[in-house]
């Protein structure tokens, strides 16, 4: 006769849903759990991303900076290189100036001939080209800017101060004059009262002196 081992046929009591107690409360501490470390892990990186941008932000501003101090040192530069070419050019030009008043002489006593007249020209363009211009005309008004006054007289036929002779043409670079106009001046006669006004004042004529009175 056999003997039957005890307990193989027992089976261990299930709950109705046919879940085990213990693997149910397992599951639910790993739920309450995960919710909190997910917020923790949220708020780690929110602080994080914070600090990223506040970086950023610093890295952004100190690259403008640095940009806009680059921009500043290329215009001053730039302004300083062109500012000692002109006056380096201006320098040049104002020791050629006496030899420039010479070539006008000799052209206008007809000695500018032959070989002479070649390099003179040659020398005008080439100060032309370097941006030497001459001013200076017979009948413009006189502008002590750009002129200098050696002679002065009085004269009936201008109505302001005019330039009626150039003694010496003046010369400028762009804008920057490099050498006033000499040039002799004349202004209106004292006393002469413009032609606008020398209708006004008359006296009434005899006809209208004689004119009863009406009464």
């Amino acid at each position: 006769m056999s003997e039957e081992t005890p307990g193989f046929d027992e089976k261990p009591e299930v709950p109705a849903d046919g879940t085990p107690d213990e693997p149910k409360a397992a599951d639910s501490a790993k739920e309450e759990a995960a919710p909190a470390g997910d917020a923790a892990q949220d708020v780690a990186l929110l602080a994080q991303l914070d600090q990223a941008r506040t970086a950023l932000g610093e890295r952004t501003a100190d690259l403008q900076r640095l940009q806009a101090e680059y921009q500043n040192y290329r215009r001053r530069v730039e302004r300083d290189r062109i500012a000692v070419k002109e006056i380096a050019v201006a320098s040049l030009l104002t020791e050629l100036l006496p030899t420039l008043d010479d070539i006008g002489r000799a052209r206008e006593h007809g000695e500018l001939v032959g070989g002479f007249k070649s390099v003179a020209e040659s020398l005008e363009t080439a100060a032309a080209k370097m941006g030497l211009q001459q001013f200076g005309k017979e009948g413009e008004p006189f502008d002590p800017t750009i002129h200098e006054a050696l002679m002065h007289s009085y004269a009936p036929d201008v109505t302001e101060t005019t330039c009626v002779a150039i003694l010496q043409p003046g010369y400028r670079i762009g804008e920057r004059t490099i050498r006033p106009a000499r040039v002799a001046v004349a202004e209106p006669q004292p006393g002469t009262a413009p032609k606008s006004e020398s209708a006004e004042g008359e006296a009434p004529s005899d006809k209208d002196a004689d004119a009863p009175d009406k009464g």
